[in-house]
């Protein structure tokens, strides 16, 4: 009886040791972001992760608790009870060992601890890997085995101690008694303890520093406890009365009636419009130098040449989200893709929808697979008549890992664009580039820095195609719309969610512009469909969310979303909360608390009901 009850404690601490030793590699991994924390800063990262430790340590432990109390009054062979807990041993040291592995590589391109957000990408797991170069593979396996490796030695040294041999009604009955209060135990480190807050990821919350909270979060903990969390969309921020939502919602609408006539800043009522959604053009790579060289002198160039936005920002930070949010003018959500979800997105409005309402025929293109994130359902769903990608493509030049490079994509689409102008049919084009992702190989070399190197090389295919239909005929009746998905982290310092990280160029550009000019009012992606509508003369009253830029209106906001918050961006300051445990990380303007607040939970509200 005394080596079973000892066999349990030593696996509960086995794992609580595993899970705890997590926390300074973390640290280690990421020792940049880690060098203001102190001596003190680690022992409290350590110290706040135990509560999620102790939770998984808790589940681990639940199944060696259940083997123990039947193993009370049930014979079994010895081997067969070893072999059970061996093959669960190795399971749990494999499955937490890929966690752990991947999460710290993931870390430092999402900025939160691994959640279910990556089954939404691997959902398509050759089109994942593509963002993994072959060295970072190498790395993150062999980390992986050394930690299950590590962890399953432990657990064999530890399950020499069990004895599955019964031992007799007169000490298996207070035995059980004990075994059972033994898992009443382990199931409040399961919960959390016996206050009213369960275990969450926002229990180990203790800084105003991001990056602390992160380093004690157990991505095991993260990552299971986010699967299935959104069945219940209406209810997933109730920061609001039903009533008293709808009544804050009203007043940021963005088919209320405009306080005046939108400003005109197109010279032709119904020009025939491109759409080229740039990959990872982050503002902060924008306005990048190196050694006084700009690394985007096109986007710099066209900045001048038509309309630039100042203050614009994206809603979110990966694609599917962003495209979602530039065509269907619908905020991006925090933890999860409504572009996974066909029947939700397919109810959504869509700037190809409304334009093909008009006369106009509509097309994308894009030079990888059309399939990964449900882009091709989501799209064909939506208005879009025509999509060209990779699968239709059909080039001398061999794809990368994403498809064909911006180069070659850049190259025919400026081709495509002026044969659709031949055309007396009006139409949509739009285009996602790819070559300014991870793993960023590209075939140029101007930059040492691979990640400024790739976009530079993004930003001479663009500038390149701009001079293309600008020397062609096309360009007299044409707008082009140059917009990022999304930012990046550049510099590195800059957090996840940070206002800046989220800051992106937008260009209209084009013999359909009126002429050159600086907005500066806030706005963001979800603002594209209502502009570009309005501009056009095409109704836009089914896009609640999406505010026309050019009509006179007090409330010119820019609003994004992010793993666990959301921030909030005027004229007047900035504003960036947890969601999670409703906290302020950082506030120079406390009215817009409300804002965003109401605008995360009408989406999800909004996602519900469709």
């Amino acid at each position: 009886m005394k080596r079973k009850l000892t066999f349990l404690a030593a696996v509960f601490c086995a794992t609580l040791l595993a899970m705890a030793v997590q926390k300074p590699v973390f640290m280690a991994w990421y020792g940049a972001e880690a060098a203001g924390a102190g001596f003190g800063g680690w022992l409290e990262v350590l110290w706040h992760g135990l509560k999620l430790d102790t939770a998984v340590a808790g589940y681990v432990t639940a199944l060696p608790i259940l083997a123990v109390l039947l193993s009370l009054w049930v014979h079994l062979p010895e081997r067969v009870w070893r072999g059970v807990l061996t093959a669960y041993f190795a399971l749990i040291a494999v499955v937490t060992a890929v966690i752990f592995a991947v999460d710290i590589a993931l870390y430092e391109h999402w900025g939160f601890r691994l959640d279910a957000t990556v089954l939404i990408y691997l959902a398509d797991p050759k089109e994942a890997m593509a963002s993994v170069d072959f060295w970072l593979g190498v790395r993150q396996t062999l980390l992986a085995v050394a930690y299950a490796a590590l962890m399953f030695a432990a657990y064999r040294r530890i399950l020499r101690i069990f004895d599955g041999r019964p031992v007799g009604w007169q000490l298996a009955l207070p035995g059980s008694l004990i075994v059972i209060a033994l898992a009443g135990c382990d199931f409040l480190a399961i919960r959390g303890g016996m206050g009213a807050s369960v275990a969450n990821v926002s229990k180990v919350y203790f800084s105003p520093v991001a990056f602390l909270n992160h380093a004690a979060t157990n991505p095991v903990f993260s990552f299971l406890s986010s699967l299935g969390d959104h069945a219940d969309y209406a209810g997933e921020y109730p920061f609001f009365d039903e009533e008293t939502r709808a009544a804050k919602f009203d007043t940021l609408r963005g088919t209320r009636p405009a306080a005046g006539p939108a400003e005109r800043v197109l010279d032709t009522l119904r020009p025939n419009v491109v759409i080229v959604i740039l990959e990872s053009f982050a503002r902060t790579v924008m306005d990048a130098e190196v050694d006084g060289e700009a690394v985007m002198p096109n986007m710099q160039r066209l900045k001048g040449e038509g309309i630039w936005f100042e203050n614009f920002f994206a809603n979110s930070f990966r694609t599917d989200r962003g495209e979602v949010a530039i065509l269907s003018g619908f905020p991006a959500q925090t933890r999860m893709s409504i572009m996974k979800l066909p029947t939700k997105s397919r109810n959504l409005p869509s700037v190809a929808r409304s334009l093909a309402g008009a006369g106009y025929r509509t097309s994308f293109a894009y030079g990888g697979d059309l399939n990964f994130t449900n882009q091709a359902s989501y799209m064909y769903a939506t208005g879009w008549q025509e999509l060209i990608w990779q699968k239709d493509l059909h080039f001398d030049t061999p794809a990368s890992d994403w498809g064909y490079d911006d180069a070659l994509m850049c190259d025919w689409f400026a081709d495509r664009v002026i044969a659709l102008s031949e055309s007396r049919e009006p139409f949509l084009a739009g285009l996602l580039t790819l070559s300014s992702h991870k793993p960023f190989d590209v075939p140029y070399a101007k930059f040492e820095d691979k990640v400024l190197n790739a976009m530079a090389f993004s930003d001479d295919c663009v500038g390149k195609m701009i001079d293309r239909l600008k020397a062609s005929p096309a360009w007299e009746n044409l707008l082009v719309v140059l917009v990022a998905d999304h930012g990046y982290p550049f510099p590195r310092t800059l957090a996840y969610n940070e206002p800046l990280r989220h800051r992106i160029p937008m260009i209209w550009t084009g013999g359909a512009v009126a002429g050159p000019r600086t907005v500066e009012e806030y706005a963001s992606q979800i603002d594209i469909a209502a502009t570009l509508l309005a501009q056009l003369g095409v109704p836009h009253g089914d896009f609640d969310y999406s505010k026309d830029i050019f009509t006179p209106s007090p409330l010119k906001f820019a609003y994004y979303t992010f793993n666990d918050g959301f921030g909030v961006v005027d004229a007047l300051g900035e504003a960036v909360w947890d969601a999670t445990g409703n906290r302020v990380v950082t506030e120079t303007n406390p009215e817009l608390l409300d804002v965003g607040r109401t605008m995360l939970q009408t989406t999800y509200v909004d996602i519900g009901r469709r």
